[in-house]
């Protein structure tokens, strides 16, 4: 790490906020097939038996829905920001990988103001944009991107010195 192009200015892993351990979800579909379970017994027992399996589907229903949510929450962004390029790597949810890289000098971020739910956090070389963070809240893009432009500003310090 001797030369300026090493040193990182910027590194953060961007992750979906997670609503649920693994160990919560455990619980939550404990309680849901017990209920599910009581209450499909207790209309058996009055002689509606279709209705048991429709209470099965909606325990199996809200497990699926439950699932779908963690496998969309392994979506990943990394940012990292050194004196001679910054670099976007992305991986979507379903494991295929992304990556491009920008020089510092000559990359951009922009966010639209006032922020909105769709205020996107933009990274911007030339005519390219690359959307990053969409999974963030509006202050977490907002910190984001003070953060990201103050260390393209250290770079550029680094690299072009005054």
């Amino acid at each position: 790490m001797s030369e300026t192009h090493d040193v990182i200015y910027f590194d953060a892993l961007l992750t979906p906020n997670r609503s649920l351990s693994p160990r919560g979800l455990a619980v939550l579909m404990t309680v849901v097939g017990v209920a599910s379970f009581a209450c499909g017994v207790g209309f058996l027992s009055m002689g509606a038996f279709p209705v048991a399996g429709f209470f099965g589907l909606d325990a199996l229903a809200v497990y699926i829905a439950f699932r779908a949510s963690f496998r969309r929450q392994r979506e990943q962004t990394r940012v990292t920001v050194t004196a001679k390029s910054m670099h976007l790597c992305h991986r979507a949810a379903d494991g295929s990988e992304k990556s491009v890289e920008f020089p510092a000098a000559f990359t951009r971020v922009e966010l639209d103001e006032p922020l909105s739910p769709t205020s996107w956090l933009r990274i911007e070389h030339g005519r390219t944009a690359y959307v990053i963070g969409r999974f963030l809240t509006c202050p977490e893009r907002k910190s984001l991107s003070i953060a990201i432009r103050t260390a393209l500003q250290n770079a550029r310090a680094e690299r072009y010195p005054a």
